[in-house]
């Protein structure tokens, strides 16, 4: 189990968002799905989990069930913080709040179950390094390979996922009291939040519309050249008409491509996000929506921002 670094002592908080759980009617067709985004698919079950090649992580679990829906949401913390993070939630006289030797589980605002689990820290602990492939290619070597042996994109971890709610400003102040999380930036409707303990600009983000519901998780490569191979493996797979990319973000600064999964939430090939080390006081800001959604790309889908969790 990882320790808890000398300059974190004094920070209570998470330190990762460890792994989420969702439900969907076709486990066949998620296993077609993940495995065509680049996902390292176990079965388990009658559902399946998803890890990223070469590591020993379950990021997602899949179940199957009537509706697609989010179902649970768990953040790594440190074993020495898990007490002073149960006080913090039960002074809060939050609703079904339980705990055993290496969990605590509560609902936030909108009914969905938390877990804050005792665990590796998974999110990173410094800015991600693009891969061999970002490097410019000398004088005199082709750059790009053919399309025929262009490699499979395989996404190295989960860098966060975005939520649907029914109040923003309570569920920042909930998030941030009850996990120690911090307010990165706002802009409209849409916050985001990082951990104390280092982590990317957001590893949670949230929308203001009637929730809850997963609208995306995002998924870290190590390069623009992956985020474009990925939409183009995706479109190959049949996944690719109706999602949004490649551009580029403003807060949180990474580019991104979007591919609908097939119950109309998204998954993101995301690459060079911005990241918040542990001990730095992030100047967070409040955006005007122009300065707050992306920087450069096409438009958006029109449904980009419905939740289809509550159709």
């Amino acid at each position: 189990m990882s320790q808890k670094p000398v300059a974190s002592r004094s920070v209570l908080g998470v330190h990762s968002l460890d792994h989420f759980g969702m439900v969907v009617p076709d486990i066949g067709e998620a296993r077609r799905f993940f495995e065509a985004f680049g996902f390292d698919v176990r079965s388990n079950g009658g559902g399946i989990d998803l890890r990223t090649f070469g590591r020993d992580h379950t990021w997602v679990t899949v179940r199957p069930a009537p509706t697609k829906s989010l179902q649970f949401v768990a953040f790594g913390a440190y074993r020495e913080d898990m007490e002073g993070l149960y006080d913090r939630v039960a002074a809060l006289a939050v609703p079904d709040l339980a705990r055993d030797q290496n969990a605590i589980r509560f609902k936030d605002p909108d009914g969905l179950q938390l877990e804050v689990i005792v665990a590796d820290k998974s999110s990173p602990d410094a800015k991600s390094a693009p891969a061999a492939s970002h490097t410019p290619t000398p004088p005199g070597t082709a750059a790009a390979p053919l399309r025929s042996k262009a490699p499979l994109v395989q996404p190295r971890r989960l860098a966060h996922i975005l939520l649907f709610v029914n109040d923003i400003a309570h569920t920042i102040d909930f998030y941030c009291k009850t996990l120690g999380l911090r307010l990165s930036d706002k802009s409209g409707d849409v916050a985001f939040l990082h951990g104390p303990h280092g982590s990317d600009h957001h590893m949670i983000a949230f929308v203001q519309r009637k929730g809850p519901g997963l609208h995306h998780s995002s998924w870290d490569v190590g390069s623009v050249q992956e985020v474009g191979l990925g939409a183009m493996q995706m479109a190959d797979a049949g996944y690719g008409n109706d999602g949004w990319g490649l551009g580029r973000h403003v807060l949180g600064s990474n580019y991104f491509h979007y591919v609908r999964d097939p119950w109309n939430s998204y998954a993101e090939y995301s690459f060079d996000i911005d990241y918040v080390p542990a001990g730095v006081d992030w100047p967070a800001g409040d955006h005007h929506p122009d300065d707050g959604f992306y920087l450069w790309g096409p438009k958006p889908p029109k449904d980009f921002d419905v939740n289809y969790e509550l159709r």
